[in-house]
């Protein structure tokens, strides 16, 4: 049995868990796919260059709107696909390099636990006094009859398309689907998307949840309240047939053909592919690592993080978390948490999201006296500039101490337009001094938090 000091399984956020601290340890890392995890090689990186460019389509399909004549040509999709994992690709061997030039073992296969502390790789079974689990989800694909046998892919494999599907349906309704259905839509596919709920991107305040759902329906088909019953290809005798999905609404059975599906209906953990159990890791009912506020699990020396030992999902709280394991690996006498339990996000899709903190419906459940106010990028003049006038900014604040408790953005550049606030309630920074002791830059699109502050 090999002996390091500090093994990490999972190669996304784990691969940042080394520090100068570790230079003089005996390290490992395992990663059965490609280093960079889900981020970098199938997730939010590549995703949002494909985003990009579907913004500038959308903007050219839009030019009448600032009076510009233009014509949407379509996209060079092999040309545009190549460009993004042209760079991306290469990453995993450059990584592979830069950790051996580091001292660090690299297992390019799966490992599973035998035994608490005991890991079974390539073979061989290692071991090491600090072992960190940070393998996070994969995509969900629920057991719908027939889907097996049509053309289907997951957020894993839809960005690598040989060609721009001429028709598309999605299941699901969430970021990855709304994202990527405005990727396709923009760029020219005829869109369909079949969500359970009666509303896009329900985790979302109700307000954006509501309104993000009436303005991505103005560009691209949804169908909401809908249960998928089967698939089946459209013709039972080529293989390479496009798909037909079957859906009840409001009681009545239809049916939907395109080219191809996407499924995008969450993600599981993937704490099976390492025997977790075996390991002597405690699993909850979504069978996520449970783990104390500093990242240790049940076992002595085995720590765990990211998405396979919580729900955020999001890159930037799962590096904020590496960095607490980091530290609290080598100062056992000094832990430190993350202290949020909230994390903002955002959706980048056709209209933009983000979002911070409590929603007003758990605000006010809360049992807090709460102020409400929301203003439109209309009221704005960069929002006039825009020509938007459904974008809008909403902020729930504490009526009593008068700091913020949820910021909430729908509309162009909702990801910058929300930092400041983020900060702010990181910070616990009142509304008062917000709206009057900082001073926004005019005209820009950040006058927009102003007013909202000021209205409060």
């Amino acid at each position: 049995m090999k002996h390091y000091d500090l093994i990490v399984v999972g190669g996304g956020s784990g691969n940042s868990v080394f520090g100068h601290e570790h230079a003089t340890w005996k390290n490992a890392i395992v990663e059965e796919d490609r280093l960079g995890g889900t981020c970098l090689n199938r997730g939010c990186i590549p995703s949002k260059i494909f985003v990009l460019t579907a913004d500038h389509a959308r903007v050219i399909r839009d030019a009448g709107r600032w009076d510009l004549t233009a014509t949407y040509g379509g996209v060079d999709w092999p040309a545009l696909r190549d460009r993004v994992f042209a760079r991306i690709d290469p990453a995993h061997e450059s990584g592979v390099r830069y950790r051996e030039q580091q001292g660090v073992d690299v297992y390019s296969s799966r490992a599973r636990f035998v035994a608490p502390k005991v890991l079974e790789v390539q073979g061989q079974q290692i071991t090491a006094r600090h072992v960190v689990i940070a393998i996070g989800t994969r995509p969900m694909v629920p057991e719908i009859p027939g889907l097996a046998e049509v053309s289907h892919h997951t957020s894993d494999s839809v960005m690598r398309l040989d060609a721009l599907p001429r028709s598309l349906v999605i299941i699901g309704g969430g970021f990855i689907a709304v994202e990527m259905g405005h990727v396709f839509s923009a760029l020219g596919t005829v869109v369909t998307i079949l969500q359970r709920g009666p509303r896009l991107l329900m985790a979302e305040d109700h307000d954006i949840s509501d309104g993000f759902t009436r303005q991505f329906s103005t560009h691209t088909r949804v169908e909401t309240g809908v249960s998928v019953t089967a698939a089946r290809r459209s013709d039972p005798h080529d293989i390479e047939a496009g798909a037909v999905v079957t859906y009840v609404r409001d009681g009545v059975e239809r049916e939907v053909a395109a080219e191809t599906i996407l499924v995008a209906t969450g993600r599981v953990s993937n704490a099976d592919r390492i025997d977790a159990v075996a390991g002597g890791l405690r699993l909850d009912e979504r069978d996520r690592i449970v783990v104390d506020e500093h990242f240790r699990t049940g076992v002595d020396g085995v720590w765990a993080f990211g998405d396979v030992a919580n729900d955020f999902q999001l890159k930037h709280m799962a590096n904020a978390e590496a960095r607490v394991v980091r530290h609290n690996i080598s100062h056992p006498d000094d832990l430190r948490t993350l202290g949020h339990d909230r994390a903002p996000h955002a959706v980048f899709s056709d209209p933009q999201v983000a979002a911070y903190g409590l929603t007003e419906r758990a605000a006010r459940a809360t049992g807090r006296t709460v102020l409400v106010a929301r203003r439109f990028y209309s009221d704005t003049a960069y929002g006039w500039a825009l020509e938007d006038t459904s974008g809008f900014i909403k902020v729930i604040a504490d009526a009593d101490d008068r700091t913020i408790l949820g910021a909430h953005a729908m509309g162009p550049h909702a990801a910058i337009l929300l930092q400041p606030l983020v900060q702010a309630m990181t910070f616990g920074q009142t509304v008062d001094q917000l709206a009057h002791d900082v001073i926004y830059i005019h005209p820009a699109l950040s006058e927009l938090v102003e007013q909202v502050l000021l209205e409060l």
